[in-house]
């Protein structure tokens, strides 16, 4: 039986795709008074920072971070799996929507044309460190002001990096992917099986 691992993660969505694939997990929560999923990563840009850096310097301290954790509340010990999603539009990296207005703003810079999504994954057990990246395109439609409205009044951009969700109501925007599905998701799981492969999990 292979072992358990630990998802540095509170997104549904990653939860949702490692069960696809069988992997057994649990979330590493926070304690009270820890702030949100990242809250010991510092996500700001470096100056000049290639989104390519960027994406996969995150998941990494994620995954440390995640270890670091599992060390100061003494848990049993496994490897701990992190990832982090952006978007690089003209070689801009585009996070998650601080409001609606922002939100908005983003979705009417991606209508009508193509991105890409980069998702970098890290693996730590506190002994050996693994990353990859997954890169994957995206072309939107053209968008209408009155689309984009109803979709950021819907909520569901909130939470994502790009103000969007390929899974969810943002499909139809969607004309065409080069790429990992999953992801643009958030968690590529042919390359997640591949790092998991390396720390003895079998799939």
């Amino acid at each position: 039986m292979s072992p358990r691992i630990y998802l540095a993660s509170t997104s549904p969505r990653r939860r949702e795709l490692l069960r696809q694939i069988g992997v057994q997990f649990d979330v590493l929560t926070f304690r009270s008074g820890e702030r949100g999923e990242d809250a010991d990563v510092d996500e700001t840009p470096l100056a000049g920072e290639a989104v390519e850096h960027y994406v996969e310097r995150l998941a990494l301290a994620k995954a440390e971070a995640g270890v670091r954790r599992i060390q100061w509340r003494k848990m049993v010990r496994r490897p701990v799996l992190a990832a982090d999603t952006t978007l690089d539009l003209d070689g801009e990296i585009i996070g998650k929507p601080v409001d609606a207005a922002d939100a908005q703003a983003i979705l009417r810079r991606l209508s009508g044309r193509s991105h890409r999504v980069l998702t970098a994954l890290a693996v730590s057990d506190g002994e050996r460190t693994r990353s990859s990246i997954s890169i994957s395109t995206v072309k939107f439609r053209e968008l209408l002001d009155s689309e984009i409205r109803l979709y950021v009044a819907s909520g569901e951009p909130m939470d994502k990096a790009g103000a969007y969700g390929i899974q969810g109501k943002a499909a139809i925007f969607i004309e065409e992917i080069q790429g990992s599905c999953s992801g643009i998701v958030g968690l590529p799981l042919f390359e997640t099986a591949q790092l998991l492969k390396g720390f003895g999990y079998s799939l």
